[in-house]
């Protein structure tokens, strides 16, 4: 069918695209039976679980693991056998692959998620004739309130005000402004974009990392836009006073900031990250920390979660930490179930393209 080669069409919470399906024109030419990789108890997903779904479609079955599943119940199921994949449990590399093989009849998987780190292997990129997409475009413009905030933070010195109200102690002091300095965003995707946009209202000078530099060449948010290869990292760390890594997780970008990279940046530097924590090597992160070789650090995302407390994270002052929860909102899960029931699913049952198509071998 025509959805087989990942296309560019991308959902995102501000701009859409808003389809209303039932004004549609378009004769729904499948029915879409569904099967959950996913916590049975998930409150996020009960609008899949028991909700009204689009016409033509279908919940079976969820499960976090295949011997959760009645399979020759599901393949023998009246309608037909499943032929669409909903993931949202945190595990599920191996058992999504499992799955498909015991579901061969799944033509389409979607994550529940914008990163698909927990669901990439060599298998699931070289299985012929299954989709894969994901949530992009649902937490970015949540992180990127939290990039600005955490410039801010640095920029005003939110610790030593902090401190001073403590003591009573009423001294003035110089503080940054944003204006006029510039953000490196490394991976210009949904998120960097979205954390451009804002950096831009700032007055902020914005250049970008990614790996395919010719789709940011009209970009009114980038200044300057560079590829991925190291030298142009080198050149963004040393020409950046805040750099926020909004990659996602991958073979390539795995530990792709390390010592050699760090030693680039600028003594008055702050990271931000908002991708992934194995993107930066933490150990050698902290030693800058520690050193003060960089003025600090906002991390929403560390190299292990739950973050151990014996890691010194916890006890460095130039250090601001989150639980990986900056993009959490009460609603944020419930809306990345819904785009998958509102949007994708009406176009799958139409067989038009998905939107968030991603390339798993790419990793995003």
């Amino acid at each position: 069918g025509n959805r087989t080669m990942p296309g560019n069409k991308y959902w995102n919470r501000e701009s859409g695209p808003d389809i209303d399906f039932a004004k549609s024109t378009q004769p729904i030419v499948k029915n879409a039976r569904i099967i959950c990789l996913a916590k049975p108890n998930d409150p996020d997903n009960d609008l899949l679980y028991r909700g009204e779904l689009p016409f033509g479609a279908k919940f079976l079955a969820v499960g976090a693991c295949l011997e959760d599943f009645n399979v020759e119940k599901l393949l023998e199921h009246c309608g037909g056998p499943p032929n669409v994949l909903f993931v949202s449990h945190p595990d599920s590399r191996g058992p999504l692959i499992e799955l498909l093989d015991a579901f061969p009849t799944v033509e389409w998987v979607h994550a529940r998620s914008a990163g698909i780190d927990f669901i990439v292997s060599n298998e699931l990129a070289t299985r012929k004739g299954v989709i894969v997409t994901n949530a992009k475009g649902q937490f970015s413009s949540t992180l990127a309130e939290y990039t600005m905030m955490s410039c801010s933070y640095f920029a005003k010195d939110i610790p030593r005000l902090l401190r001073q109200k403590k003591e009573k102690n009423w001294v003035k002091y110089d503080v940054l402004e944003l204006r006029g300095s510039t953000i490196g965003v490394i991976g210009y995707g949904d998120i960097g974009k979205a954390c451009a946009k804002l950096a831009k209202a700032y007055g902020m000078k914005v250049q970008a990392l990614r790996r395919k530099p010719k789709l940011s060449v009209d970009d009114p948010y980038c200044d300057v836009v560079y590829g991925d290869d190291s030298d142009s990292l080198n050149t963004l760390m040393a020409t950046s006073d805040y750099i926020v890594v909004s990659a996602p997780l991958t073979n390539k970008t795995k530990g792709m900031i390390g010592s050699e990279v760090l030693k680039h940046a600028k003594k008055d530097t702050v990271i931000i990250n908002v991708g992934r924590g194995p993107i930066i090597d933490e150990d050698a992160l902290i030693e800058c920390l520690v050193g003060r070789r960089i003025k600090g650090a906002a991390l929403d995302v560390q190299s292990i979660e739950p973050l151990p407390a014996d890691s010194l994270l916890w006890d460095l002052d130039n250090v601001l930490l989150s639980p990986h929860n900056m993009d959490q909102t009460s609603t944020f899960l419930s809306e990345a179930t819904a785009f998958f029931i509102n949007i994708n699913l009406c176009l799958f049952s139409r067989d038009e393209e998905l939107l968030n198509i991603v390339d798993v071998e790419a990793g995003y």
